[in-house]
């Protein structure tokens, strides 16, 4: 099983579950988060939806090589909907981190309306070397709550980054012990869903409106310069010496 949902006491739960992998996400993983997203939002019975893995692994970002076979090709693509998904969804979102949170597992947190992570978690956001740029509109969102030059650090130079860089960054709401994170994360979820539905929905979308065109502008940009970079020579030599175990030489490109 990769990822199971379960929703109780009005709280719907998409948990990785893949711990072989780290978590890491296949298309199908993202057709299965895309259509919780969906039908949660439509369920008048769940008023939250909190988003984890374990305590020792959120998740390791795409599967290299399902990412290689089924590449996103047009918004239909699983990860496309995904990603306008988690972005457009109107009711609270939590998340909990433990581990390592790679590429998309840093990035979906910039939707996320409460995040909290373990003293284990580690983000990154490795796009340029793998010899692509960011997506998910963090290009737009990472430097907005973090600001330039701690994004720029991010996603130029994509080395990882513990919790409490990733606290003081505005990335998270609080760090914890590995082993209380995900409860913690629940009971404020449980707080949340006890509170008027209607009154967070609208002000969750009061805070996003003014970013939301933004965001899909960005996402667009983005996913457009992402599938022609995947096609680049420079991408090939970065996923060919990933999957050989051997560090890639850029050198070769201007």
């Amino acid at each position: 099983m990769s990822i199971r949902v379960k929703t109780e006491n009005a709280i719907t739960a998409i948990v990785f579950d893949r711990p072989d992998k780290k978590n890491a996400i296949t298309a199908a993983m993202y057709a299965q988060i895309a259509d919780t997203l969906a039908s949660a939002a439509e369920d008048p019975a769940v008023r939250c939806v909190v988003i984890h893995g374990s305590a020792q692994a959120f998740t390791a970002g795409n599967d290299v090589q399902d990412f290689l076979m089924n590449p996103p090709h047009g918004e239909d693509s699983p990860v496309s909907r995904f990603l306008r998904g988690i972005a457009a969804f109107g009711k609270p979102l939590v998340a909990a981190v433990c581990g390592p949170a790679v590429g998309v597992g840093t990035t979906m947190l910039l939707h996320c309306d409460l995040v909290y992570a373990g003293e284990s978690a580690r983000f990154s956001t490795p796009f340029t070397q793998l010899g692509l740029c960011p997506e998910a509109a963090s290009s737009l969102l990472l430097p907005a709550i973090a600001g330039y030059q701690r994004a720029a650090e991010a996603l130029m130079l994509g080395e990882p980054f513990g919790p409490l860089e990733a606290r003081e960054m505005g990335l998270v709401n609080a760090v914890l012990p590995d082993e209380k994170a995900i409860p913690y994360a629940m009971t404020q979820a449980g707080k949340l869903a006890r509170l008027p539905a209607s009154s967070l929905r609208v002000t969750k979308r009061l805070m996003k409106q003014g970013h939301a065109e933004a965001i899909a502008r960005q996402m667009a940009a983005e996913g457009a310069e992402f599938a022609t970079m995947l096609r680049s020579p420079e991408a090939r030599e970065a996923f060919s010496a990933f999957l050989a175990k051997r560090k890639p030489d850029f050198a070769q490109f201007s």
